[in-house]
């Protein structure tokens, strides 16, 4: 994750979107892996993203709970549902910075 100010994510309203933002950034990525190595189990998807297995295996589980991914018998696969998120995660992208460069300048 990109490195930046201390901040408090328990007394800190920045420090809880931050810790938001670094939590979508796993489960983008962990969606990607499933994408691209599919089928794939979560001991293979924790050596690959060098992150701790109870990490991944909650990455799974939002993933799962929101239609990127299902299980199968051999592992994790991608859903139609997770090509859309990352073709459009872009454009979402750009409109988040939109908003935040808004913030700073009001």
């Amino acid at each position: 994750m990109v490195d930046g100010p201390a901040l408090n994510p328990e007394n800190d309203l920045l420090g809880k979107m931050r810790s938001e933002i670094e939590l979508l950034a796993r489960h983008i990525e962990v969606a990607r892996a499933v994408k691209g190595f599919q089928p794939i189990g979560i001991l293979k998807l924790s050596e690959l993203l060098d992150e701790p297995v109870h990490r991944v295996r909650y990455s799974l589980h939002v993933l799962e709970a929101q239609g990127y991914i299902a299980a199968s018998p051999a592992g994790a696969v991608a859903t139609p549902r997770t090509d859309t998120l990352l073709t459009s995660m872009d454009e979402e992208i750009e409109h988040l910075i939109t908003l935040l460069q808004a913030i700073r300048s009001r």
